[in-house]
């Protein structure tokens, strides 16, 4: 009998009803096998799905309705919004060229095309050229404009062509729903970002992308620009003025007006006997008003006296030029330089041009071929001394000086250590590759920048030997009445010929402190470095 109570005491017990939590312990996704797994992985499926068809509505309905016309001053302008993994915007001025800005941050991208003129306003610019000035005090307000309304149009055609999307991808009204929502958060949440992010500031250091002889006028004057910085409106109001004046001018291009005061110096380096070089640098001092070009050597490849008729185009710039000898010039190429009448050779020594007190001296040595001068090389420790001897018998020049030295030129970067704290500004060259940096301080003295050109002439017929032909470098510097250096100019051209330019201005903040850039520690006698100047090119 007892055994048979048990049996049914426990039959019972098994019948039981479970408790509720031993039905919700059941009914986990681990507790219930492989149909549990099957429904999370249905509905990370589903999510994944949701998320890429919103994605793809997004980029499509950007690309369909990302554009809007409007009027900024005298031109009927697109303004096109499009996804980029980098933020920026682009301003096209056909066929003048394109100024490339680092306007913001986020996954959008802004085109503004100026495009074509109404007749009507244009021929009132002309009639009138004061109402040049009040068209381009309205551009702020008119592109201002034009983005809110892009803002809003690629939102609303982003959540619409992902709503149509999902609609007929799922067929199912929840998951419509909320691709669409998915769709506004990231759209606004892309467009909020582009805004948070907003550096007005970039105009003022735009890179142009043109033909050479519109950079002055495109990009405006580096002096102005520099006095108000942080300007906006009256960034974008130059912006369409200059562009306005450019259109409406029938016979040539606007005059480029120099800022009073300032003087624009033109540093180019290791022309290596190319003619394009000359042609470049004309064209150059013509249309930025350059008061003085600096050389800084290499004008030739082996300083032969058949050489020396290359330097006779110095003469027909009919501008001071201050030349220093490089290692691929001989003591004939100097000479033939300072036959030229407005030519100044320094070695040693300083001059006065321009307002400008410029110090120079030729490199130590004469290389004109490495593999028949290997102590040219650049890998002996004699050589290194040499290099840095020249340097510091520049210092001690700069130092006497009865004058303030504003820039001093030496050809290999490697001399330019002992110049430290000396001078403000060093030129130099024979890398072939620009770089700007700032020289170790010296303790209580001033800071000392570095500028190091890349080659004029391409690197000449050495430049042919790479996959791409070496790009013709120089750069432009202005300095102001105290003859600080505020803002500089590298143009690069290269390519198909010298036509392309490409334009890269960059804005001094404080010119006492020189440029934000990173020091380069530089060779000294007996250091580490002092067996390794810079290679002989």
């Amino acid at each position: 009998m007892d055994g048979q109570e048990n049996e049914q005491r426990d039959t019972g017990d098994e019948g039981a009803p479970a408790s509720g939590r031993a039905r919700r312990w059941a009914s986990w996704p681990w507790r219930t096998g492989r149909s549990g797994r099957t429904g999370w992985l249905r509905r990370l499926g589903v999510a994944l799905a949701v998320l890429a068809v919103t994605l793809g509505g997004v980029v499509a309905g950007t690309y369909a309705g990302g554009h809007v016309g409007t009027d900024i001053g005298p031109f009927r302008a697109e303004l096109d919004l499009s996804p980029s993994l980098r933020g920026g915007t682009t301003v096209d001025v056909p066929p003048l060229g394109a100024l490339l800005l680092n306007s913001h941050d986020g996954p959008t991208y802004l085109t503004v095309r100026l495009g074509a003129l109404d007749q009507r306003r244009t021929q009132a610019l002309i009639d009138d050229p004061a109402s040049i000035s009040r068209a381009s005090q309205s551009a702020v307000a008119d592109i201002r404009a034009g983005v809110m309304r892009l803002g809003l149009k690629t939102l609303g055609a982003a959540v619409l062509a992902t709503l149509l999307l999902a609609g007929l991808v799922f067929r199912d009204i929840r998951r419509t729903a909320w691709a669409g929502g998915l769709a506004l958060v990231i759209t606004a949440g892309s467009l909020g970002l582009a805004a948070v992010t907003m550096r007005p500031q970039a105009i003022e250091e735009p890179r142009y992308e043109g033909l050479l002889v519109n950079a002055p006028a495109i990009v405006g004057d580096a002096r102005r620009i520099a006095n108000d910085y942080t300007k906006y409106a009256e960034q974008l109001q130059r912006l369409v003025g200059n562009v306005s004046q450019l259109y409406t001018t029938v016979s040539a291009l606007p005059v480029y007006e120099p800022a009073p005061g300032t003087t624009r110096v033109l540093h180019v380096s290791d022309m290596h006997l190319n003619p394009t070089g000359w042609q470049l640098i004309r064209t150059v001092v013509e249309q930025f008003g350059i008061d003085v070009v600096i050389d800084t050597g290499d004008i030739t490849d082996w300083g032969s006296e058949p050489e020396a008729s290359f330097v006779g185009s110095i003469g027909l710039l009919k501008k001071p030029y201050v030349y220093i000898r490089g290692n691929h010039d001989s003591a004939r190429t100097a000479a033939a330089v300072a036959q030229q009448p407005n030519a100044i050779v320094l070695d040693n020594s300083t001059t006065t041009v321009a307002g400008l007190t410029v110090a120079g001296i030729g490199d130590p040595r004469f290389t004109p071929d490495k593999n028949t001068s290997p102590a040219g090389s650049g890998l002996t420790k004699q050589v290194a001394e040499q290099v840095i001897g020249a340097g510091e018998k520049l210092a001690t020049t700069v130092t006497g000086s009865p004058r303030p030295v504003n820039i001093a030129l030496v050809h290999d970067p490697a001399s330019a250590g002992p110049l430290s704290g000396t001078c403000p500004l060093v030129l130099a060259g024979h890398t072939h590759a620009r770089q700007v940096s700032k020289l170790p301080q010296v303790p209580g003295k001033q800071p000392t920048q570095l500028f190091v050109e890349g080659s004029t002439g391409g690197a000449g017929l050495r430049g042919l030997e790479g996959e791409k032909p070496t790009p013709l470098s120089m750069s432009v510097l202005y300095f102001d009445q105290q003859k600080m250096l505020q803002a500089y100019d590298d143009i690069t051209v290269g390519g198909t010929g010298q036509a392309q330019v490409n334009l890269e201005r960059h804005i001094i903040k404080d010119p006492t402190q020189g440029a934000e850039v990173p020091v380069t520690p530089t060779p000294t006698r007996g250091g580490p470095e002092s067996a390794s100047p810079s290679p002989t090119r």
